[in-house]
Formats: structure tokens, sequence, C-alpha cells
């Protein structure tokens, strides 16, 4: 049996009718304090988010600025060995992929040889994470013997504090991938490009290049649905020995 819609508006109507003599129609002081409600609920959430990433940021631009002057000459001395080694440039750059999927210059100690990319392509199916997205190896033949030293202790990753300066990168979050990658993301993949890219991560301290892909991405969401200031700072100083013991960083 079909109802037409006439009817079927009719009895729409009358249920709005009976729902207004059963509970009495909303008076504007009742409206009036719904939307009150409303905006104080807002307005609060907006302070604790804003907050919250005012003292990520504080803490990014105090820290970054803290290590580049102490570790000065640190990164002096490793530029002049990159240059004496084989006479190439200091620095290698690369375009990186940040928060929502903005591109932004992502700079490192190079240690690799020059043409490092051109050759990547003849190692593609040496990749120790299989047909993944990312790729690496354990004994990488474009690494130089600077490169390894520098791979080992993170070191090649200090110019990038350059990049949490000004704030294209935070001290932590999800590593920023190449534009490569991301165009193989899924859309569950595409979730870890929700915040700001940060110089270490959950799995940067839980194993570094040995973390497959699959479960990288469900390391950095799970940072980004629970990240707190109180859960950077415990990266942080995990950081430290995952440095020292150099597990998966190669």
């Amino acid at each position: 049996m079909s109802v037409s819609g006439d009817a079927l508006g009719e009895s729409r109507v009358e249920l709005v009718d009976e729902l207004y003599r059963r509970y009495g129609q909303p008076s504007a002081t009742g409206r009036l304090g719904q939307r009150l409600r409303f905006l104080r609920k807002k307005y609060a959430w907006g302070v604790v988010v804003g907050g919250a990433n005012f003292g990520k940021r504080l803490l990014d631009v105090i820290a970054a600025a803290t290590l580049l002057l102490l570790a000065a000459p640190l990164l002096l001395a490793v530029a002049v060995l990159i240059h004496l080694a084989d006479g190439g440039p200091v620095l290698f750059w690369q375009k990186r992929v940040g928060q929502w999927g903005a591109e932004f210059p992502f700079p490192k100690f190079r240690s690799m040889v020059v043409n490092a990319e051109q050759l990547k392509a003849k190692l593609m199916a040496r990749n120790d994470h299989g047909d993944g997205v990312t790729f690496k190896m354990k004994k990488d033949p474009r690494i130089t013997w600077i490169g390894r030293i520098i791979r080992k202790l993170s070191v090649d990753e200090l110019p990038q504090l350059w990049c949490v300066l000004k704030g294209d990168m935070s001290l932590v979050g999800p590593r920023p991938p190449v534009p490569l990658e991301v165009a193989r993301y899924s859309l569950r993949d595409r979730r870890r490009l929700d915040a700001k890219p940060g110089l270490t991560c959950i799995w940067q301290v839980s194993g570094r290049g040995d973390i497959p892909f699959d479960r990288q991405v469900k390391l950095d969401v799970e940072y980004i649905e629970s990240q707190s200031l109180g859960l950077d700072l415990l990266l942080l100083l995990r950081t430290v020995p995952a440095i020292l013991t150099g597990r998966g960083a190669y």
C-alpha cells in the first residue's frame, strides 16, 4: 500500500503539533540560554586548543634556537668533513610534504654521494621495505663514510631545526614524506598529514627504519589523536636513548 506525499506531509505536521502540545515550544529565553551555552563551550574549547598550540609552538622555538646555538661547533665540523669527503655540497635539499599536504624545502646534511637520487632507481629491487611506500636499505651503497656516522647518530637531521624555527615543522610529529610517497598514499595513510611534521615521533623512538610503513602510519595516527605537551616531552626524552643505541638507523 502506497502513501501519497500529501498524506505523509500531513502526518509530519500533526506529529510536530503533538510535540509542541506535549512539551511546549521553547521560549525566547530558552533559545537564548541554549545559544549562550553553545558559545561558552565553543570559546572554551578554542581557548584550550589555542593554549595547547601556543605551548607547543613556544617549546619548538625555544628548544630549536637553543639547540642550534649549542650545536653550532658540531654543525661546522660536520659541514667541513662532508665537503672534504668528496668536494660536494654540504646540504641535501628535498621537497617534503607537511601538514595538510603543504610542501616545504627540507634540508639534511648530505650523507650520500652527489648522484644518489639517480642511483636510487637501480636499487629499488633491494628495498628492505619490500614493495612498500617507503624506501630503506640497511647497506645502501650510496652512503659515504661520514654519512654512515652522522646517520647513525641522527646528526644529519640537525639542519631541520631551521624548519622548526620557521614553523614548517615541530620538534615532535610524524616524519615528513616526499611527494612521490604521498602520491601512493591511501585515504587512511593521508590521515598522518593532519599534524605538523616533526623531528621525532613515536616510531622514530621505537625502531626507526625497522618499523614497516603500515605500522608507522598506525603510530602516527595514535600520536595525532592523543597529542599533548606531556606526550611531546616524553617522546623528546625517549629520543636521546634511541639516538645513542642507533637502533633502526640506516
